[in-house]
């Protein structure tokens, strides 16, 4: 299992070319981030199969996949349904949540579950009809669509689950292009026909029996082309179909379009899927690749309230739902591998907060380096002390450090200081993990360029000698750090002034302990001014460093 936040998840940004600056264990065929997280419930959690349908309730989601269910909670806990059933397909689930049904392949049915205990209340034949797709109720109505390639006539049929033995109507016929997609609420149901190029959506009042066709969406006119996924109102009032860069929804009375709710705004990114809360206030819609994210709009206004990047790489499929509360649920997949993952997105209602953070023009390794920055709730309220994370990259070789956590002050502000242990190009984060209340949030990278420490060397020795006399000559290397790394050494070079002219010799290196000092030792051979140049070559952090003691040696 994953445990990975909203917030950290953005830590994953592909456009920014940062992916994957957590650290990412792979243990067990699962795969698990040490990043902070910004409710406890967010979670991504790998999916041990290929292909998934996805139902979800107030606090779970029941997938279905290699012809069995299963259950996952908000935690990201996968566990086999109590139930001895085989050869499961689609699933679809009630309002309230007590009962689940799921389509069967072989032979072709509907069971009826009782999610409570898990047992089968009743099974459907449906031997008559082959290749169900997701099945959609809408009140004591379930609508199944049904196809099975190219050759076959597929359509849509309903059954009547207030009826003992519920009898399948059909109520769209010769689907030639592909299973339809089908959305229901209220007195609605819409009817998504694939085409050779382009999209109808019919849309039935199911008020009646048998269904009626109230009017259909033209495709051609409409600009409706592939159909990804499609969305209704609780209230069936308005449906909504992915379309392009963008989400579209069109009154299922008047038959026009009156909301358009922009998808991510990433170059190339397009709407692939949709899905209303049961409230009908909320709309969240999955994009594509290359800027794959979840926003969450507005209904009536069409706003976009908040956005979350998919984490580390991965694009929403077709299988996105609000779980009855708070909470949103999709199954993404890794575009890379192909591996699938669900990502339950906790509490995603709150309000929104912004964290900004301004760094410095310049620093230096080895020195404080001292950002700024706030925190800031809806309508300026004072967050008050809270506790903020805060995050270095190296980008250069991808390290990335959490730092001692930060509190702000009651007006949100804040300063973060630290001490850069290189030079080089860093950028830094803040985040915030939210509360009960609001949304955490997270900062933009930030970036500081940071030059070497101005490094010194002292020495301290005699200023005479004999020759043949052993000498010590004691120093201390300082180059910023609060220790010296161990096993540096120093270059230790030894002239003569004599007979004007003046030799050199290499001396053994000497090693600098940890805070810095040094010793060596030497024995003059003969007469002379005397050079002992000991030398620093500098690090990554540190600029090179020189010193010189000086030394007269006589009989």
């Amino acid at each position: 299992m994953i445990v990975i936040s909203d917030l950290r998840q953005r830590f994953f940004r592909r456009r920014r070319l940062t992916a994957l600056c957590g650290t990412l264990v792979v243990a067990a065929g699962l795969l698990t981030a040490t990043v902070p997280a910004a409710s406890a419930a967010d979670s991504v959690t790998e999916l041990p199969f290929s292909g998934v349908s996805m139902a979800a309730d107030g606090d779970r989601v029941f997938l279905s996949a290699d012809g069995r269910i299963r259950i996952a909670d908000a935690r990201g806990t996968l566990t086999d349904a109590p139930i001895d059933l085989s050869g499961t397909g689609t699933l679809a689930i009630t309002p309230d949540g007590t009962r689940l049904y799921a389509t069967l392949t072989n032979p072709t049915a509907v069971v009826e579950i009782d999610t409570a205990d898990f047992t089968v209340l009743r099974r459907i034949d449906l031997s008559a009809y082959s290749c169900l797709g997701t099945p959609s109720l809408v009140g004591d109505h379930m609508w199944v669509a049904h196809w099975c390639g190219w050759g076959d006539e597929g359509g849509v049929f309903g059954l009547d689950l207030s009826a003992a033995a519920p009898e399948p109507i059909e109520i769209a016929e010769r689907v030639m292009y592909g299973t339809p997609r089908i959305a229901g609420g209220g007195s609605s149901l819409v009817v998504g026909m694939q085409g050779a190029s382009t999209t109808d959506l019919l849309v039935y009042d199911v008020s009646t029996t048998p269904a009626t066709l109230r009017g259909t969406i033209d495709g051609a006119t409409s600009h409706i082309t592939t159909l990804r996924d499609l969305a209704i109102t609780p209230d069936g009032s308005m449906v909504v179909v992915p379309a392009e860069d963008r989400y579209e929804g069109w009154d299922t009375t008047s038959l026009t379009k009156v909301r358009t709710f922009a998808a991510d705004p990433a170059p190339g990114a397009f709407a692939k899927a949709v899905a209303v809360s049961p409230d009908g206030k909320h709309l969240a819609g999955g994009s594509a690749s290359p800027g794959s994210a979840m926003a969450l709009f507005d209904t009536a206004t069409a706003e976009r309230t908040h956005t979350y990047d998919t984490p580390f790489y991965t694009e929403v499929t077709t299988s996105v739902a609000f779980t009855g509360s708070d909470d949103v649920v999709s199954v993404v997949v890794q575009m890379t591998t192909g591996r699938l993952y669900l990502w339950w997105l906790d509490n995603v209602f709150l309000p929104s907060t912004t964290m900004t953070l301004t760094p410095p023009s310049t620093g230096t390794a080895n020195e404080p380096l001292t950002l700024t920055g706030r925190l800031t709730l809806p309508g300026g309220a004072a967050p008050g002390a809270q506790p903020i994370v805060v995050m270095r990259n190296r980008p250069d070789d991808g390290t990335v450090t959490t730092l001692p956590s930060v509190t702000t002050a009651e007006d949100g502000t804040f300063t973060v200081t630290d001490v850069p242990p290189t030079s080089g190009d860093f950028t830094y984060r803040v985040i915030w993990e939210g509360d009960s209340n609001y949304r955490g949030s997270i900062s933009d990278w930030v970036w500081v360029t940071l030059a070497k420490h101005e490094s010194s060397i002292t020495l301290s020795g005699p200023s005479t000698a004999a020759v043949g006399e052993d000498i010590r000559i004691t120093g201390t290397l300082d180059t910023g750090a609060e220790t010296v790394a161990p096993g540096t050494s120093l270059t230790v070079r030894r002239a003569i002034r004599y007979d004007n002219v003046i030799p050199t010799w290499n001396l053994p290196k000497v090693t600098v302990e940890a805070d810095g000092s040094f010793a060596f030792t030497d024995t003059p051979p003969r007469t002379g001014q005397y050079y002992y140049i000991v030398i620093w070559d500098g690090d990554d952090a540190s600029l090179r460093g020189r010193a010189q003691h000086l030394m007269t040696v006589g009989q």
